[in-house]
């Protein structure tokens, strides 16, 4: 029975056929259906990646099978989140080597999509760490691939949006620690120039991200809180904490019952949301220890946060420009401040260098900001689009829901390769999204 089914940005809303599976067996027995589909994890992406007619979840297909705590080496099925992955590891001394603003997103998913965190430009993304991967392909074989077997197929897999197959099994390496705490920095910077004077003096910093005030103007446009990180050591901890280093309190969470009023979002809002947070900060700088949760996913304190976008939804808007753009990245904020678009959720990283078929990491600045789905919103999207085309740029695939393929074609620099790899192995385009048939223009 086909049901409303979206992603985390509740826009596209589309009617789908979910089938769930918990064996390998069942899963099998759903392939054998001569029906297009996609696999899709926990609906964390935000836009219409991982949407389909007819959806295969891999949700329930979460089991741990095996963890290597002497070399920090961890193998499950594809549906496990990262929130279970951390419940087991960091009491044991390791963390994820790579993790999104969520820890809601499946394992699956995280190859899908190539994930990102605050420290790629000292360890890259995702797929820099997956050792290995069991798919099932378009002709219900099941294949292994690693950075070495089947290079092209693991290659096209890591951010190649579930178009290879269904992503069944992942084994990757995680990050020794010795506490569950981090030794953070807080900045404030004056503007925009500023800030990205601040990434460059603390690069040696191995987390680092910028909340911006993207409705600012003169002197202090783009001003901004740099936060850094560091894992902390067992040092740098109080005496209490000390006692149970690999131990958080008692996790805390709220939850939002509703879709938002769409009015409650404006640019007065905004404007108030982004005064006080940067106001929050009375010094210039801070220095403390906190633990992981709030300074990695600070949105996951709040279920349902994406209900306060209003029943319409909303889109992330997620670009990369390369680091000789600065003036492109100006230009785009500019666009965005005077359009009185602004966003609650404007945050900017530094990515370093990536070799990569499709995944959408590349040297550069990379900034996310939030929309509401509103008329007219489109429009200016496209023209944001061009911008980012012209300067070199390119759009985050797992965020984006309404991109133009030749936007997506012309910015990618692999993309024929890519698509030459998934026909390879999918020439019937047995595995297809929403997206794909949007941006690959497949049938």
């Amino acid at each position: 029975m086909k049901k409303s089914v979206s992603n985390w940005g509740n826009y596209p809303v589309i009617e789908s056929d979910e089938r769930f599976f918990t064996l390998k067996e069942k899963l099998n027995s759903l392939l054998k259906e001569d029906k297009q589909l996609i696999a899709r994890g926990n609906g964390r992406c935000y836009g219409d990646a991982g949407l389909a007619d007819q959806i295969i979840s891999t949700v329930k297909f979460d089991k741990v099978l095996a963890f290597d705590t002497t070399n920090g080496i961890f193998e499950c099925q594809s549906g496990l989140t990262l929130d279970k992955i951390l419940d087991v590891i960091v009491p044991k001394g390791w963390f994820l080597p790579v993790t999104p603003g969520t820890k809601f997103i499946s394992v699956g998913g995280a190859v899908a999509s190539d994930i990102h965190g605050k420290n790629h430009h000292v360890d890259g993304s995702f797929s820099n760490h997956v050792m290995e991967i069991e798919l099932i392909l378009a002709s219900g074989e099941t294949i292994i691939c690693t950075p070495e077997l089947h290079h092209d197929l693991f290659t096209a897999t890591c951010g190649g949006m579930g178009l290879t197959g269904i992503i069944t099994r992942v084994k990757f390496g995680l990050k020794k620690i010795e506490t569950a705490y981090i030794k953070q920095k807080q900045v404030k910077a004056r503007n925009l120039d500023h800030v990205l004077e601040l990434f460059e003096e603390y690069k040696h910093y191995t987390y680092s991200v910028a909340w911006i005030d993207c409705l600012k103007k003169g002197s202090h446009f783009g001003r901004s809180i740099l936060i850094l990180g560091e894992h902390a050591s067992k040092d740098d901890l109080t005496e209490k904490q000390k006692t149970a280093p690999l131990v958080l309190p008692i996790k805390k969470q709220v939850s939002i019952p509703f879709f938002f009023p769409s009015f409650v979002l404006n640019k007065w809002s905004v404007q108030l949301f982004n005064f006080l947070y940067y106001n929050k900060n009375f010094k210039n700088e801070i220095n403390n220890v906190v633990p992981y949760e709030p300074f990695f996913y600070p949105l996951d304190a709040i279920l349902n946060w994406n209900r306060g976008y209003g029943r319409k939804g909303f889109v992330q808007y997620q670009f990369v420009l390369p680091l000789s753009q600065k003036d492109g990245l100006t230009a785009i904020l500019q666009k965005i401040s005077s359009k009185g678009l602004g966003s609650f959720l404007a945050v900017l990283k530094v990515f370093g260098k990536q070799e990569s078929l499709i995944s959408f990491p590349d040297e550069g600045y990379t900034l996310a900001l939030d929309f509401p789905v509103r008329k007219g919103l489109f429009d200016f999207l496209d023209e944001l689009d061009q911008m980012v085309l012209q300067f070199g740029g390119r759009i985050y695939l797992s965020k984006d829901a309404r991109m133009k393929p030749e936007i997506f074609w012309k910015s990618y620099p692999h993309a024929v390769e890519f698509a030459d790899i998934v026909r390879k192995y999918d020439p019937g385009s047995r595995f297809s999204s929403v997206q794909s048939k949007r941006l690959l223009q497949t049938k």
